[in-house]
């Protein structure tokens, strides 16, 4: 008899977006007059910059001479790619790192889901709640959690409330905690944190010995100069945080798939008798074990990103997301709405007038508004009343999507 792994039978009814999914289709199907505006998924909706294009075209020709084929390529990404990955977007902030310790993948959604592999099942995890699903339930899957409660809270699990009394920001632990996932910029409630609140938070890994598992997909969405875009920009830092970045949405690489993950050479975990193991040389082991790289094509295209050409391209499509989101806030906070982020990140968490449940709200604006968002309960029992819009629409989607918001559901 073959059995099944059990854990995933822990897991909620459904991932969030699927049960947004079919939702809205069986609105759709039995509405098909209605014209539905997605502000829900964080998708992209901005084109390629071409200068991404013509890279790309440009390696495919390659692709199709004998003499500039490739086959295989490293699985910890081409030189090319993780050269300008280190000069770019970490040498220019005053981070040091060595090339091997960049890995470039298919997506930070892949490697934020991957990364506890290399971590015992025995460890313990501090989630900040409201949260992206993929850092519980990955754990949920590898059965480093008890079951889910009726609030939907699992066992053995650290919950760091992200509440509008801490400004969204989690508190650290109260009890002993093994690995911290932190979202800065933040998915979904749009929270940045400043120097001195990351500082905190290395300094309590380091003195617990304790992994930050850091991602920062949205940093280049930061509008605010004193906010930091990586975690290694915190002294000591180095020395105990994995941090995770992406092409989706600067780029637009979320169809494309091309992300990476760095994991310094001085980040290290312990076998049981306390001897230290090196995470960059076991997510290396994990990578060529289970990975054999972003096509060569896509990663020419990411490398295009860092040219002089592709730079003020992707600063336009970020600024016209950016656009997007004050558009969605001074829609709606003279409306009424209690509305956070959208300063510096893509996302706009609403708060759900009249006391409204999330999915309530969702139902509501489905079906009277024809406007799809994210309901924050989705995201944990901490986003209960909230509502995640996405920035990423089209101009002319966003404009009259905010105005049905404002028109059908003001408090």
């Amino acid at each position: 008899m073959t059995l099944v792994n059990e854990h995933y039978l822990k897991l909620k009814a459904g991932y969030l977006f699927p049960e947004i999914g079919r939702r809205v289709q069986a609105f759709a199907a039995a509405n098909p007059q209605a014209k539905i505006l997605r502000l829900g998924i964080g998708d992209v909706t901005r084109p390629l910059p071409p200068a991404v294009v013509k890279a790309m075209h440009r390696a495919v020709e390659e692709m199709g001479r004998v003499e500039t084929f490739r086959g295989y390529g490293p699985e910890q990404g081409y030189r090319f790619l993780i050269d300008q990955i280190v000069q770019h977007d970490y040498q220019v902030r005053g981070v040091s790192l060595d090339p091997d310790e960049v890995f470039v993948s298919d997506g930070a959604k892949c490697d934020c889901g991957n990364i506890q592999e290399i971590f015992a099942v025995e460890n313990t995890v501090a989630l900040a709640d409201p949260v992206y699903p993929v850092y519980l339930d990955t754990n949920v899957m590898a059965g480093r959690t008890g079951p889910a409660d009726d609030q939907g809270r699992y066992g053995r699990i650290h919950y760091m409330p992200c509440t509008e009394g801490n400004r969204f920001l989690p508190d650290l632990p109260k009890g002993k905690v093994d690995l911290i996932y932190l979202c800065f910029p933040n998915n979904p409630t749009g929270a940045v944190a400043e120097r001195e609140h990351l500082q905190v938070w290395v300094e309590y890994a380091r003195k617990e010995r304790a992994i930050l598992l850091y991602d920062s997909a949205y940093e280049a969405f930061i509008t605010q100069g004193h906010i930091p875009h990586s975690i290694y920009e915190i002294p000591g830092a180095k020395e105990c945080a994995v941090e995770f970045r992406s092409f989706s949405k600067t780029a637009g690489f979320t169809g494309t798939r091309c992300a990476y993950t760095v994991v310094p050479k001085t980040v290290f975990a312990h076998t049981t008798d306390g001897k230290p193991v090196s995470l960059n040389q076991l997510w290396n082991r994990r990578q060529t074990t289970k990975f054999n790289g972003v096509s060569y094509p896509v990663q020419a295209a990411a490398a295009a990103v860092y040219s002089e050409e592709g730079k003020p391209q992707v600063r336009a499509i970020i600024d016209y997301y950016m656009e997007n989101a004050r558009i969605i806030c001074d829609t709606l906070s003279p409306a009424g709405f209690t509305v956070y982020g959208g300063v510096n990140a893509p996302y706009v968490w609403l708060k759900a007038p009249r006391g409204m449940s999330s999915w309530d709200f969702f139902d509501l604006l489905l079906t009277q508004a024809h406007v799809v968002g994210t309901p924050g309960s989705g995201f944990g029992p901490s986003g209960e009343g909230f509502f995640r819009l996405s920035a990423f629409g089209h101009r002319d989607h966003t404009e009259e999507a905010v105005a049905r918001i404002r028109n059908a559901a003001s408090p």
